[in-house]
């Protein structure tokens, strides 16, 4: 049987069959909502039910949905099936331009550190090409495949940067990232993805992330420089030793030009000499900012393990979870990073 669904903020309806998943109904009827891993992980789908109920295979809720998230009555549209009409409530953000493919050059990739190189492209200069802060770019393969990596400098003309972590095998990051020259060229296809700044939130903001998942993030805190509405703004980055500390040194001097930033580096593998925090950032979060998670938004980005216990844990101690934001780096993603 059809149910029919209608998106509050833009008042698009389609139809869709109670064995099928929502958002492949609304790509069939051409509805625009926002999505990137269509497996569940990434939360990029997330909706608030406002009217109607869904359900899951297996009863099982996806990776990218807490439980305290769908009992606040949020959903993820990739893998939701609903159970009788529905209305749901999405943001329609500004992503910028639409994603084009284009020919990019390389202008330099070197080692952050043991298994982290900085990549940065140059983007042809007729490009009309805009991003916002968070987004990513796929690299094309070819073999028809791709990879996705998140930009790591904020939009300023033609010039990209990111930070991609080797994977072991990886016919990218491993096969081919090593040989790149500058001069080489890369088809590249961006901007993509809807992780990005709700300054709309009016709401301090609190970011966590891993490894490299610190690249978005630090897109995002570049742009926010020198803006007289900047928010304050805690970074809390967790990484298994100091050596994987990659921008540890560059982090502290970002303070200059943003209202209020607090950086909290976290190791969960810390050696006896290290003078900082140990284990995890989620951890250091609740111990720090206990008694003020539920005026914060939170930007969560990195290992789908500590995006999970991190928004467990903040909504069990306060935090509200229609202002988490997140862009879990799967390695389901694999067939998409590595």
């Amino acid at each position: 049987m059809a149910h029919r669904i209608t998106w509050l903020e833009t008042g698009h309806s389609f139809d869709a069959d109670g064995d099928e998943a929502v958002l492949s109904a609304a790509r069939r009827s051409d509805v625009p909502f926002a999505y990137d891993c269509r497996s569940g992980g990434c939360g990029t789908c997330r909706v608030r039910i406002v009217e109607g109920a869904v359900r899951y295979e297996d009863d099982e809720l996806p990776m990218g949905l807490s439980e305290e998230e769908a009992a606040a009555g949020q959903a993820l549209l990739c893998q939701a099936r609903a159970c009788g009409d529905l209305v749901v409530s999405a943001d329609v953000p500004d992503l910028g331009a639409p994603a084009q493919r284009m020919l990019a050059r390389v202008e330099q990739v070197h080692a952050l550190c043991g298994d982290v190189t900085r990549l940065c492209l140059e983007l042809p200069v007729d490009a009309d090409f805009r991003f916002r802060p968070g987004q990513y770019m796929n690299v094309h393969l070819p073999d028809g495949g791709h990879r996705s990596f998140s930009m790591a400098s904020r939009p300023d003309g033609t010039r990209v940067d990111f930070h991609i972590r080797r994977i072991p095998g990886g016919r990218f990051t491993d096969a081919e990232l090593g040989t790149l020259q500058p001069g080489d060229a890369l088809e590249v296809e961006l901007p993509l993805g809807s992780f990005c700044l709700r300054p709309q939130d009016y709401r301090p903001i609190v970011m966590l992330a891993t490894g490299t998942g610190l690249a978005p993030l630090k897109a995002m805190l570049e742009s926010l420089k020198g803006d007289e509405d900047c928010p304050p703004i805690h970074l809390y980055w967790g990484a298994r030793t100091e050596a994987d500390l990659y921008l540890d040194e560059a982090i502290r001097t970002w303070g200059d030009g943003l209202y209020e930033f607090n950086y909290v580096p976290v190791l969960s593998r810390a050696g006896a000499e290290w003078p900082g925090r140990r284990g995890h950032v989620q951890q250091a979060v609740l111990e720090d900012l206990g008694d003020q998670l539920g005026e914060c938004a939170f930007y969560l980005c990195g290992s789908p393990a500590m995006i999970a216990d991190a928004k467990a844990t903040l909504a069990a101690r306060g935090a509200d979870p229609a202002f988490f934001y997140s862009d879990s780096f799967l390695f389901q993603r694999e067939a998409v990073t590595g």
